[in-house]
């Protein structure tokens, strides 16, 4: 919906809202009219059911106004004396249209200084679960959310099996754009499968009307080249992208397509390129933070010799194939494919078993389908790839059919333009156009582990609009593949408590927390005691 229709359809609540309660109003001891005043005949119903008048932001809220509105719909009730629990099942049931009953049918009287206390031990326990959840959906949709380390494509830097906390307010938090969803979780649920309403074949369709305008809060940064990103993925829903022209289209909300995590290696305004697997920007080689382990496949040859336990451990092998034993496999021609760092390669070569090492890079030259743009005007290969250019907003490009495979998607699915091709004539929005001015900024997002990162080069730009946050910090980190108690023993402990970014080795804060949370529980009990002997 446009913020037009979005503004009608909050007139029309306003509306509904009025109808439902005014005389509801009167029996409080206040004017008919403000109930049907935005905003104020909220703050006027806080009053009313005697809550707090800060509940009235709550309701503007993206996904938490969600748990809000039943909750208002309750206490509406239970302030005119329908206390009892078919009123709340009713309440919620009719998404608050049993108010039109109380309001023109009900005798109750209001009552003003009403107990606010739950009648049960259920009723305090759902009370305290229900405001857990809305404090805890604040906090994950606005400032901090948790993420999972699932792909190896930053191995090395990130683990997989490191838990994040993915920080929303750094780039500036994403209002949710899907507007009727389950909190807390993103786009699927436990035995339910999809977690939010939305139709995936018509993204024109009622469901999908419903939701909001791109917003974003302001942040207290910019993305800067190298820093590392969580995004939503941009090809999640777009079968184009994979350069099939079969036209089919999947339709994903961007707040529900599936979220990765990335490098922004290039960032707008950027030309860059991938030279034997080393990126280059505007020309010069790209200089990386301490912290990153760039890594490439190596054929390492040990005339079939296996490396012990220990070395394996020094140098880092972390990706390579193994037999049910652990022993690395050989390739066809007697040769250990491993993922390493230029570092570490070199210190392998130093081994006395080690015949050689050599480093497996593609060249340019044969067409790759797979590879964004997805041209044969681009014989690029995922170690020899460009040079491209990563738009910036404002920016101005000319159109022809060496351009438009970069542009055609972020004219059409990004930037929601029509855009029609008719030979080597171009119609945005029926009209005839020979450039095209881009609306917001993109970026160029790759892994560390360089030839196993489903990364840019196969799906291309990243809008802005699809940025989820920035890693700030490691609250937990463990081998996934292990099974119940060897879980617990695969902990990794000096990862625990450690921040993404910053330079040199990661410092581990743990120790430090446990103090701060011990010192929390001895001065919480000496506070409690005190309080009893008064």
């Amino acid at each position: 919906m446009t913020f037009t229709e979005w503004f009608l359809f909050f007139l029309a609540i306003q509306a509904i809202h009025f109808l439902a309660t005014w005389k509801l109003y009167i029996k409080a001891g206040r004017k008919a009219w403000e109930a049907i005043v935005p905003i104020y005949n909220a703050i006027v119903l806080m009053q009313i059911i005697n809550r707090p008048k800060w509940w009235t932001i709550l309701l503007f809220i993206p996904i938490v106004n969600l748990l809000m509105f039943p909750i208002i719909w309750v206490e509406t009730c239970r302030s005119f004396s329908h206390h009892k629990k078919p009123d709340t099942i009713l309440a919620i049931a009719t998404l608050g249209f049993y108010l039109f009953y109380i309001n023109y049918f009900s005798k109750n009287e209001y009552v003003k200084d009403r107990s606010l206390e739950p009648r049960s031990a259920l009723g305090e326990w759902i009370s305290s679960i229900t405001f857990a959840i809305i404090a805890a959906t604040l906090v994950h949709t606005y400032f901090m959310q948790p993420y999972t380390i699932p792909t190896s494509s930053l191995e090395k830097t990130l683990y997989v099996g490191d838990f994040l906390f993915v920080s929303k307010f750094h780039y500036g938090a994403r209002v949710p754009m899907t507007t009727v969803a389950a909190p807390m979780v993103h786009d699927t649920l436990p035995f339910l499968g999809k977690s939010y309403l939305s139709n995936s074949k018509d993204k024109n369709s009622i469901l999908n009307k419903l939701s909001l305008p791109y917003m974003r809060l302001p942040g207290i940064q910019k993305i800067k080249r190298n820093d590392i990103v969580v995004f939503s993925w941009p090809a999640d829903s777009l079968n184009l992208m994979w350069g099939d022209h079969s036209g089919k289209f999947t339709y994903k909300p961007i707040d529900k397509k599936t979220n990765y995590v990335k490098r922004a290696v290039g960032i707008p305004g950027d030309s860059l390129e991938v030279r034997d697997g080393y990126v280059f920007i505007n020309g010069k080689r790209t200089v990386l933070p301490d912290r990153a382990k760039t890594q490439y496949i190596f054929a390492v040859n040990t005339g079939g010799k296996q490396f012990s336990r220990g070395a394996l451990n020094r140098y880092n092998i972390r990706e390579a194939y193994r037999d049910r034993n652990g022993n690395l496999v050989t390739n066809e021609k007697g040769e250990f494919l491993l993922n390493l760092t230029d570092e570490e390669a070199a210190l392998i070569k130093n081994n006395p078993i080690v015949k050689s090492v050599v480093k497996k890079l593609e060249p340019k030259g044969t067409f790759n389908k797979d590879l964004f743009p997805h041209s044969p005007y681009y014989l690029w290969s995922q170690d020899n790839y460009g040079p491209i250019y990563i738009p910036k907003k404002g920016d101005k490009v000319e159109l022809n059919e060496k351009s438009m495979p970069f542009y055609e998607q972020i004219i059409r699915r990004y930037e929601r333009n029509n855009l029609s091709i008719v030979g080597n004539n171009y119609y945005l929005n029926g009209k005839k156009i020979t450039s095209y001015t881009f609306k917001q900024d993109y970026y160029w997002m790759m892994g560390d582990n360089r030839q196993n990162s489903l990364d840019a080069r196969y799906w291309g730009y990243v809008p802005f609009d699809h940025v989820v946050g920035k890693p700030v910090f490691i609250w937990l980190s463990w081998d996934p593949n292990a099974k119940g108690f060897a879980k617990l023993a695969s902990i990794r402990w000096d990862r625990m408590f450690t921040t993404v970014g910053g330079s040199g080795e990661p410092v581990s804060y743990f120790k430090a927390f446990l103090v701060v949370l011990m010192g929390y529980f001895v001065i919480n009990y000496y506070r409690k005691k005190k309080k009893v002997t008064k």
